[in-house]
């Protein structure tokens, strides 16, 4: 669930923030080549809250995902050529979903889902975790899932970020606060019918959504505005360095490709699109000092000319500018709201 300025602020901030993805030249991606993998549209109808993003391990080119809040217990697999929906998937044997804000695949194949989503920071005393494996047929099917009961050992709290580690199969989870969030640590094993308590294991920036590395060397966790990947080992958080994130309307998820080649990024609203980024030494290049670089070409239609450094389809020096100017005039703008 999204809490967003109305009134004349809202106003501004919509106008501003539509004017400032025109200068960066941003739009929906398009699958222009046919090959998997790539950037894309969602073009699911359905699909106008996509909030997290998984890359399917038994379907190549596909990816796993779900709408934010006021849906249903559903799940959709996303064809990266095409941008078609290839299978929704209904979960049978969970609660009503409330606030669903993240999705992982694990090391079992199965594919978990994370009801985090708490924008009052507090109002839940717990949340949930559904669990389900992989379908090996893409198809529209109602499938039982497992549902978990998880709590946070030091207090309720708004998140959205669900990573599984994909050789441990631990499942973590990142919070989301405007100060700074947590990382949280859950169970060695989930346990259904009992409460799993996370515990938190490292200090975060504000996250939107995050994802493993294949081999599970690296965290990467994203926000509206950037992205930073952090070694990790021994479940704990090491040394962090920026990812070229793409600029995005409203920027809401992060994945691997299945083989870890690049970065797949992904945002809200109808005909939602999801950018590549190469990781880094799988296209050339160290990335200038940072993590990931989008390659010349990459952006679909339009971005024939466009430049080398990631910043969605502009280049790096107008990408941080505008960054700098809507994260200005978000922040002045809560300040407002909340003075007022």
């Amino acid at each position: 669930m999204r809490s967003y300025l109305t009134g004349p602020a809202g106003t501004r901030a919509a106008a501003l923030a539509a004017a400032l993805l025109l200068l960066a030249g941003g739009g929906p991606a398009v699958a222009d080549d046919g090959r998997a993998d790539r950037d894309f549209t969602i073009e699911d109808p359905r699909i106008t809250e996509s909030s997290g993003l998984a890359a399917s391990r038994a379907h190549p080119g596909v990816y796993w995902t779900h709408n934010d809040s006021d849906d249903g217990p559903y799940v959709f697999a996303v064809d990266s050529r095409t941008g078609k929906t290839l299978a929704t998937i209904t979960l049978r044997g969970v609660g009503q979903p409330r606030d669903v804000e993240g999705i992982s695949v694990g090391p079992d194949g199965d594919l978990y889902v994370g009801d985090i989503g708490d924008n009052l920071d507090g109002s839940w005393d717990h949340v949930w975790i559904y669990r389900f494996p992989e379908p090996k047929t893409l198809r529209d099917a109602t499938v039982n899932a497992v549902q978990y009961d998880v709590k946070y050992a030091d207090g309720a709290r708004n998140a959205e970020a669900l990573m599984v580690h994909p050789k441990t199969g631990r499942v973590y989870i990142a919070s989301k606060n405007e100060d700074g969030g947590g990382l949280y640590e859950g169970p060695a094993k989930l346990t259904a019918g009992s409460t799993n308590v996370f515990r938190r294991v490292g200090e975060v920036p504000w996250v939107t959504d995050g994802a493993f590395s294949p081999d599970g060397k690296r965290l990467v966790l994203r926000s509206y505005f950037s992205a930073r990947a952090y070694a990790f080992g021994n479940g704990r958080l090491g040394e962090d360095k920026s990812v070229a994130a793409p600029f995005q309307r409203q920027a809401e998820s992060v994945t691997y490709t299945a083989d870890g080649s690049a970065l797949m990024f992904g945002s809200e609203g109808a005909r939602s699109g999801v950018v590549r980024v190469e990781a880094e030494g799988a296209g050339g290049g160290s990335g200038g000092g940072q993590e990931q670089r989008k390659p010349p070409g990459s952006g679909g239609a339009g971005d024939e000319a466009g430049g080398e450094e990631g910043e969605g389809r502009g280049g790096a020096g107008l990408g941080a500018a505008v960054v700098v100017g809507v994260a200005a005039l978000w922040f002045a703008l809560r300040r407002k709201r909340g003075q007022g």
